[in-house]
């Protein structure tokens, strides 16, 4: 009862590394993240935790606090809304989707005008979250926050939209996607992502803060070529060091020692099995219904359609038919008296040259 309670209040499932902050996210980008990520939740937990507010410097928390420029990944529980962030917004989310090269579609979600209850004097902060719609794994979700146009604040609105202090978070991490999909994972040391808190940056900031807001690489925003190189530099980094942990827990698997193979299966395995299969299940279920729903549920007696010329009526026709012609009659008849006109001025004008030719052949004798 208390989890559903925190999940009403915006717990979620986010991938336990930081993705750093980014100025922008295009949707070339965003794209591109959410493939690597599908790739990611293979082998990698997710752990519980809220996406709130900016709190006080020096606290640890295991949540994520937003800043701007932030980028959040989480799993989005199909059954659950999209979790509350702690700010307000004085704007409706817009939706709109994007074909994708590939037969692929993303789904964007954007919202403006978003602020911190009690804290900010003006509403500025801007959310958008993605998410492949087709071509991926809908239920793998790319937030971020930036910087967008400030407006004032509507006193009525100016109100915390969640409960404070916030539920405890003391649940394991846990594999949303791949063949462990729904195993809890308790700390260990050989567990990617469980046990700790991941830094916000892994690696050392850069020297230039600039206007940045107090975040690397917010100073300048940079060609678009550079930046995507950038986020495509922390996505090798982090899968590498996903695969290596992976690899690191399974030789130490090989090192235990596999006990020998009996009718009662261990849990993991029967969970893996019962997994692998339900995907299975759904994909083919998925499948079918393309193919058959119509069949099934269309309409079997369904009207003929209406003749192509069924919206002309004859009379009409004959009529502009007739009209037409005469029009036609009326201008070759124009077109034969401009021809006659135009021969006889031509004879005339022959016959003149003619006349003057003989008067001065009688002058010259």
């Amino acid at each position: 009862m208390a989890q559903h309670a925190a999940q009403a209040e915006g717990l979620c499932l986010r991938y336990p590394e930081s993705l750093g902050p980014h100025a922008q996210v295009t949707q070339e980008v965003a794209v591109q993240m959410l493939l690597r990520a599908t790739q990611l939740a293979q082998h990698t937990p997710f752990t519980w935790s809220y996406i709130d507010k900016p709190t006080v410097l020096g606290r640890r928390d295991v949540n994520l606090f937003i800043s701007e420029g932030q980028l959040f990944l989480i799993f989005q529980m199909p059954q659950l809304p999209f979790p509350i962030d702690g700010l307000a917004y004085q704007d409706r989310e817009q939706r709109y989707n994007i074909p994708i090269a590939g037969g692929r579609e993303l789904e964007v979600f954007e919202v403006k005008f978003g602020f911190i209850p009690g804290v900010d004097t003006t509403a500025f902060r801007a959310r958008r979250r993605f998410r492949l719609a087709k071509g991926g794994h809908p239920q793998l979700v790319l937030i971020h926050y930036s910087r967008g146009q400030a407006t004032p604040i509507i006193p009525s609105l100016n109100q915390p939209v969640r409960n404070y202090p916030l539920r405890p978070v003391n649940e394991p991490a846990v594999y949303v996607m791949g063949e462990k999909q729904g195993q809890k994972v308790f700390p260990g040391p050989n567990v990617p992502g469980a046990g700790r808190v991941p830094s916000v940056v892994d690696r050392a900031p850069a020297p230039d803060m600039g206007m940045g807001y107090g975040m690397p690489g917010m100073s300048v925003p940079g060609n678009p070529q550079a930046l995507l190189a950038h986020q495509n530099s922390n996505m090798d980094a982090l899968e590498k060091r996903a695969l290596r942990d992976r690899s690191a827990s399974m030789s130490s698997r090989q090192a235990a020692g596999r006990p020998d193979d009996d009718d009662s299966a261990d849990e993991s395995e029967s969970i893996s099995t019962r997994t692998l299969a339900l995907a299975r299940y759904r994909r083919n279920h998925e499948l079918m219904n393309e193919v058959f729903m119509y069949a099934a549920f269309g309409s079997k007696n369904a009207a003929s359609p209406p003749p192509p010329y069924s919206g002309f009526k004859k009379d009409e026709l004959e009529e502009k038919i007739s009209k037409l012609t005469s029009e036609i009659d009326e201008m070759k008849a124009k077109a034969t008296l401009r021809q006659q006109a135009a021969s006889a001025a031509a004879n005339e004008i022959v016959d003149i040259s003619m006349d003057g030719a003989s008067i001065s052949d009688t002058i010259a004798t």
